[in-house]
């Protein structure tokens, strides 16, 4: 029987247990406690914490998220933590309401089902589940699949589809130069029939209920995929609230599901559908806005005065969220109104997305 050890957190006064060479985040997910979290790879140090009390090891981590000073001071990244006796960590960031919607991560079998082709370089696929799952709008899982070669890849992604959907997930993935993940979807080495292994759910950026003021969503590429599961998610709540729905694209050709939202903005008059070109220059045509995403939105909130009120959720690659974050503090939006999923687009380790 392998070793476990206590984990108390404050000051929520929440207590786990960990077992031996598990990490304190994985047992956290384990359990159905939803602690802090981005990449889970000490990248982004979004589970940075304080520990009090007891004797822990770390795995490998960027000094960008825990710095030398930060360690010599205790501070640890919980998805780094392997612990050697009952431990004691102050949250330095934690929300009542994460942790009142904890849903323990869980693996779940399932098969490719469906792949649609979007654009050029976007894809939807479907996988069907063996057993149910449960998440919130806006969540993601980690997918590991074999390809056709015998090559095992694992690629954290967001899901498009709502949560009453629970033995059918749907994704909608960006190709990138060096993705191996959506090169093989795009190669057919990952296809049709093909069996995968999803582990989940993580993240903390899921709709908020009960909200006040109006929703902002702001996607880019397969940013859409959670911004589509949260906009829908929200309409079948009946939450009454206005919606301002911003795409960003290079080109009229990287735009996709036009019919579906126009018929979406045709039903709910409270919808606001804002796609924005980057590269348009060339097309006469385009009636639209021009320009970066951010710029828009930080137009539109100026125009309608807003001034920080209602909550954002805005996904994209990593220029994107860094540009879009100074528009919304300087228009008024306080931090626990934000909820970025911001992706990276490595080849390497699992992306956080």
């Amino acid at each position: 029987m392998s070793e476990t050890h206590m984990v108390r957190l404050s000051p929520v006064n929440v207590e786990f247990e960990v077992e031996n060479g598990e990490t304190v985040l994985n047992a956290a997910f384990r359990q159905g406690i939803a602690l802090p979290h981005g990449c889970k790879e000490g990248q982004c140090s979004a589970c940075k914490s304080v520990l009090l009390e007891g004797e822990v090891d770390m795995l490998k981590y960027s000094t960008f998220a825990l710095n030398d000073m930060e360690k010599d001071t205790g501070h640890v990244l919980l998805c780094r933590c392997i612990a050697y006796s009952d431990l004691e960590v102050e949250l330095l960031n934690y929300d009542e309401e994460i942790l009142s919607k904890s849903i323990a991560v869980k693996t779940y079998k399932g098969r490719i089902a469906r792949i649609e082709q979007l654009t050029h370089d976007i894809r939807s696929i479907e996988i069907e589940l063996g057993s149910p799952i449960k998440f919130w709008a806006g969540q993601y899982v980690d997918i590991t699949v074999t390809t056709q070669k015998g090559e095992t890849i694992t690629r954290s992604f967001s899901m498009a589809n709502t949560p009453d959907q629970t033995e059918k997930l749907a994704f909608i993935i960006k190709k990138y130069p060096d993705g191996k993940f959506s090169g093989e979807l795009d190669a057919g080495g990952i296809a049709v029939g093909a069996e995968v292994s999803i582990v989940g759910p993580y993240g903390t950026g899921f709709r908020r209920e009960d909200r006040q003021g109006p929703l902002i969503l702001v996607g880019a590429g397969s940013g859409m995929s959670p911004i589509w599961s949260i906009l829908h998610d929200h309409l079948k709540s009946g939450e009454k609230r206005p919606v301002y729905f911003f795409y960003g694209a290079r080109t009229r050709n990287d735009l996709f599901y036009l019919d579906r939202i126009a018929e979406l903005v045709g039903r709910h008059s409270d919808v606001n559908f804002i796609p924005v070109l980057s590269h348009a220059d060339g097309d006469d045509d385009w009636q639209g806005e021009r320009g970066f995403v951010h710029q828009s939105v930080d137009a539109k909130l100026k125009e309608l005065g807003i001034d920080g009120q209602g909550d954002v959720h805005a996904c994209g690659p990593p220029p994107m969220i860094d540009a879009l974050q100074p528009v919304l503090f300087m228009n008024g939006f306080e931090t626990e109104r934000i909820f970025f999923d911001k992706f990276t687009t490595s080849a390497g380790a699992t992306p956080a997305h």
